[in-house]
């Protein structure tokens, strides 16, 4: 996998930073930690990830706009045992995932290696479709006219329109 140094590029360019952070992204795509992403009602989801070996206060969960930012921060180990064997893959770690309009976080949850993050799709009353009620009484509408209008209150002003 190539990665691009777009360094050069800030010097000469001014207000691209955020094209810049996504090329960057795309082209470092990480799929670490592996996730799902399940619907578990009408508007409820739930985002799982497995991050064995990630303590609750090393994991930073965070909603900004329509962005849902997961970070992972290891702190070092103090330990002088030597490592024989790393399956385990304790690298820091950022995800970032897209969410729809009015998508909330409303849990997060940590157990047995496995972070769960719980979101509600909240479309707020105004935006909601309504039914309107028709009521029994027939009223006319008509169609935009130009025309002046005749009146019988003053007779000399009425126009004869053809």
């Amino acid at each position: 996998m190539r990665n691009y140094d777009f360094a050069p590029l800030f010097r000469s360019t001014v207000g691209f930073e955020r094209l810049f952070d996504m090329l960057d992204q795309a082209s470092v795509r990480s799929d670490w930690p592996p996730y799902n992403i399940e619907r578990t009602g009408e508007s409820q989801y739930r985002v799982s990830m497995a991050i064995a070996g990630f303590d609750q206060n090393e994991i930073d969960v965070t909603q900004q706009g329509n962005t849902l930012l997961v970070t992972g921060q290891k702190k070092a180990t103090q330990g002088t045992s030597e490592m024989l064997h790393q399956g385990l893959a304790f690298r820091n770690f950022r995800q970032t995932l897209s969410l729809a309009d009015h998508v909330k976080v409303t849990a997060a949850n940590l157990e047995n290696g496995l972070l769960s993050i719980e979101l509600t799709r909240e479309i707020p009353e105004q935006l909601k479709p309504r039914r309107i009620e028709i009521n029994g009484t027939t009223t006319a509408i008509s169609a935009q006219d130009n025309r002046p209008k005749l009146s019988d209150e003053n007779p000399e002003r009425q126009v004869k329109v053809a």
